[in-house]
């Protein structure tokens, strides 16, 4: 459904520093930096991370968050391992969630400036 998707950063240096970590897992890397921005996809340009002075306000009330497509269970849980080892906040971990699908295994982080992000796989093992 959606193309790409862009968020903003209090600091781009600690955004890359976390999400070259977390998302590595997922098969995501940096493919585009400049002094403004950071560009994350696997062939092409897909999560975009701007610098600003205001980025949203962390509200875990607010319901929002970024879920990532995962190849596999153990890269879900390769994910959140990662993203708590690059500072990240664990907010949900890897397991089964019936209630969405039998197969959804997902693990839930919040990132450095407090966004919520999943990974979630639908392999069977």
């Amino acid at each position: 459904m959606f193309d790409h998707f862009s968020i903003g950063a209090h600091s781009l240096k600690a955004a890359k520093r976390f999400y070259d970590q977390a998302l590595k897992p997922l098969g995501y890397a940096c493919l585009s930096e400049d002094a403004a921005s950071l560009s994350y996809g696997k062939k092409r340009l897909q999560f975009w991370i701007n610098q600003t002075d205001w980025p949203l306000t962390a509200d875990e009330r607010s319901g929002v968050h970024f879920c990532f497509e995962a190849p596999s269970r153990s890269a879900v849980e390769a994910f959140h391992r990662a993203a708590l080892a690059a500072g990240g906040r664990d907010n949900g971990k890897p397991g089964l969630r019936p209630d969405y699908d039998e197969n959804y295994y997902a693990a839930f982080v919040t990132d450095p400036d407090g966004y919520r992000l999943e990974a979630v796989s639908f392999a069977k093992s």
